[in-house]
């Protein structure tokens, strides 16, 4: 091992130089306020005592809000396409899961430009409706708009977790509750339920903070009127300038993520 240790170095300073000093950098702005003078260190908690007035507070909320649905509508459609999916043979599982991923491959702009065409007042579906007789539907700029941008873009995160659990999953047990006398439901319920949680908990934090913290989704689908977490963030730093505001929100936001994250962790270790 020791003459591979040479071989960490350079990816040791690098995680320095892109991870380490930008977070730095932003704790350093997040405590400090800007004066008269080309450079002031003064501390505060101003920055994040401003967090607390009632407009960005109607900030987290909102964001809390899609969030916690988009999760929500997330599980209950990917949980059955993930257990579907675990049925197959390998092969076709590996096809399957293939074709859940592609989506991935591009670019997240360019995936909610296109929903953008679909959902336009002008755009694909609403001309289908007009070919089908059907008054036009106004779909851009809603909660609708946004919610399903953001699934369709998350829905991966959680098929994806749910099905390694699934799949990992020892199928004696299953057959042992069947020999038990338990019937479909409730094998379901007290074995393939109980025993895929660590993928569904993986799968709700991923889909959850990443619908808090997107600032893209919101800003195209919700044509501006959708002001998220992450779109505050990227306000203050593009548009305002205040950076030290900013940085105190991206801490905030790096804080709610490591409470997630360690609550996962602790039904992980729970569940083993």
């Amino acid at each position: 091992m020791k003459q591979f240790k040479h071989l960490i170095k350079p990816y040791i300073v690098w995680s320095v130089i892109l991870i380490v000093i930008p977070l730095l950098l932003i704790a350093l702005y997040a405590f400090t306020e800007e004066g008269n003078e080309v450079l002031t260190l003064s501390f505060t908690w101003g920055n994040f005592a401003k967090f607390l007035e009632a407009t960005y507070l109607n900030v987290i909320l909102k964001s809390f809000k899609l969030g916690l649905i988009t999760t929500f509508i997330c599980l209950l459609l990917g949980y059955p396409l993930a257990f579907i999916i675990s049925r197959f043979s390998e092969r076709v599982q590996s096809t399957l899961i293939l074709m859940v991923t592609i989506p991935m491959w591009i670019n997240m702009l360019l995936r909610t430009y296109a929903w953008m065409n679909l959902l336009a007042d002008n755009g694909i579906i609403n001309h289908l409706l007009s070919f089908l007789g059907i008054s036009p539907v106004t779909m851009m700029y809603t909660d609708f708009s946004v919610i399903l941008g953001l699934i369709c873009n998350f829905m991966p995160f959680m098929i994806i977790p749910i099905h390694t659990s699934l799949n990992k999953m020892d199928k004696s047990l299953i057959e042992a509750a069947y020999d038990l006398g338990a019937n479909k439901v409730q094998t379901f319920v007290k074995v393939i339920w109980k025993l895929s949680i660590p993928g569904v908990v993986n799968g709700i934090m991923m889909v959850f903070l990443l619908s808090i913290s997107t600032f893209v989704i919101p800003k195209l689908l919700g044509g501006g009127q959708y002001m998220l977490i992450g779109n505050l963030i990227e306000s203050q730093f593009i548009s305002v300038g205040d950076w030290n505001f900013g940085s105190a929100i991206s801490l905030i936001l790096a804080v709610i993520i490591l409470i997630f994250m360690s609550l996962m962790k602790k039904m992980d270790k729970q569940d083993e």
